[in-house]
């Protein structure tokens, strides 16, 4: 079983067992979590789409650590004109723990 769940603005594929980073979320590492936006359900090949949410399902996870990204480095560069501009950014992310699927 599985499901597609938007956790921080975006959409995940959720299975029970699963490690799953995201967006930084609010809350301490070992506390538990409640997301309520199941966009659709699959129970053994029977799929059920929300519109835009299916009525009554929701993902237990836990919080197992908040970490920082690779880091991702942007460069611009102006040809023949001397300018160089280099920029580094590190995502701050959270690793969950996808505990329980209530559909």
């Amino acid at each position: 079983m599985y499901v597609i769940v938007e956790i921080a603005g975006q959409q995940f594929k959720a299975e029970k067992g699963r490690k799953l980073y995201v967006h930084r979320l609010q809350g301490d590492e070992g506390s538990s979590v409640s997301f309520d936006q199941v966009l659709l359900t699959d129970s053994d090949g029977q799929v059920k789409v929300g519109t835009p949410v299916v009525e009554g399902a929701s993902v237990k996870a836990k919080i197992l650590k908040h970490l920082k990204d690779d880091k991702v480095l942007v460069f611009k560069k102006k040809r023949r004109k001397g300018y160089q501009k280099m920029n580094g950014h590190r995502q701050f992310l959270s690793q969950i723990l996808i505990e329980d699927i209530i559909a």
